[in-house]
């Protein structure tokens, strides 16, 4: 196999893999994007000891956080089902260095995942000491690997993220949603980065992509697994378009809220958190009533997966909920955006990143 050099392309430590450089993205009216470490594969790379035991890890012994294999191929069938898609429009991004792309390549193969393409972060010089800190600062690197994707995209692209509680995807998310539809001047927006000790070199590259994408925000939903098990009222001051989710069952229930996945395919993954993952109907009926007490569900919604609950016999006739759910109020092509009441804006006005209010 050719080196990692000879087979990805890099713009200062942004790396990226094409895989299928055949793929019509730029006609791809929705894509998602997934961050790799505590989002998609139960690892971890914020520290020595954890980054190093994910290099010498082999691919069959990777573990997936439960559920996130099925939830991607569900995905898969679904949308190449109902909109013809020959090739999933799915992008990874990790804080991983570039070294390790061939043993997650491979996961991917034996997962039967098939990516569009991948960014790594050109991570290994970090490791020294005086360096650390670097190897945990993920805002630039992050930020400009999304803009580089942007850049490829259609001008009115929807896209799906999913990231976790522990490399502060949920700011990251925002942020690129905001340099997107220009939020804020440039002034105010390199100082901001400067605050999130991004680099100069890194703050110009943010600016020039910037440049180059239509004025327009791409991001629809950002998808956040409280791996670490952050406070869900954090997320709050981000607005409603940011999720967190305890487990791969409750993003799955949204995405069917959005006619985004089936029932039939929500099946597929609560059979496989059930078998291979062993979490019990009581287990996942609690997240189901924990998605109507944070607001999450609509009515609607509500009795649709009630009724596909009695049917699977996870629930008996007689089952009710603890909290009435309410009905939806805005709903757009399908997508929920808000339930009657008052609630949080879908997306805030302005964002305090560096303060938090609870």
């Amino acid at each position: 196999m050719l080196h990692w050099k000879q087979r990805s392309n890099s713009t200062l430590d942004v790396v990226y893999f094409d895989y299928e450089k055949d793929a019509q993205i730029e006609s791809s009216a929705e894509v998602y994007v997934w961050d790799l470490d505590k989002t998609y594969l139960d690892t971890s790379i914020d520290s020595f000891v954890g980054l190093f035991r994910t290099i010498f890890e082999k691919a069959f012994t990777k573990k997936n956080v439960p559920g996130t294999r099925s939830l991607i191929r569900s995905l898969d069938r679904y949308r190449k089902k109902n909109f013809n898609e020959k090739d999933f429009p799915i992008f990874f991004v990790s804080a991983s260095p570039p070294q390790m792309e061939s043993k997650i390549y491979e996961k991917f193969l034996l997962d039967n995942i098939k990516p569009i393409g991948m960014f790594y972060k050109d991570n290994l010089k970090n490791l020294v000491p005086k360096r650390f800190l670097f190897l945990k600062k993920q805002v630039g690197y992050k930020v400009q690997s999304l803009l580089q994707l942007r850049a490829r995209l259609s001008d009115n692209v929807r896209m799906i993220c999913f990231g976790d509680d522990s490399e502060s995807d949920a700011i990251i998310y925002n942020l690129f949603s905001d340099i997107c539809a220009r939020r804020q001047t440039e002034v105010q927006l390199t100082e901001m980065l400067e605050d999130f000790g991004v680099s100069d070199s890194q703050i110009d590259e943010i600016l020039r992509l910037q440049a180059l994408i239509p004025i327009q925000d791409p991001v629809e939903k950002i998808y956040i697994n409280l791996a670490t098990d952050t406070d869900p009222e954090y997320y709050l001051k981000f607005g409603r378009r940011t999720m967190p989710t305890s487990n791969t069952f409750q993003v799955a229930l949204d995405l069917v809220q959005d006619q985004r996945l089936s029932l039939e395919e929500l099946g597929n993954i609560i059979e496989d958190l059930n078998r291979k993952y062993n979490f019990t109907y009581d287990q996942l009926i609690v997240c189901f009533e924990e998605m109507i007490r944070r607001r999450i569900l609509g009515l609607c919604s509500f009795e649709m997966l009630k009724n596909y609950f009695i049917e699977k016999k996870m629930i008996p006739l007689s089952w009710s909920t603890k909290v009435e759910p309410l009905k939806e109020k805005i709903i757009d092509s399908g997508r929920v955006y808000e339930l009657d009441g008052l609630f949080e804006p879908w997306i805030p006005k302005h964002i305090d990143y560096f303060n938090d209010y609870r």
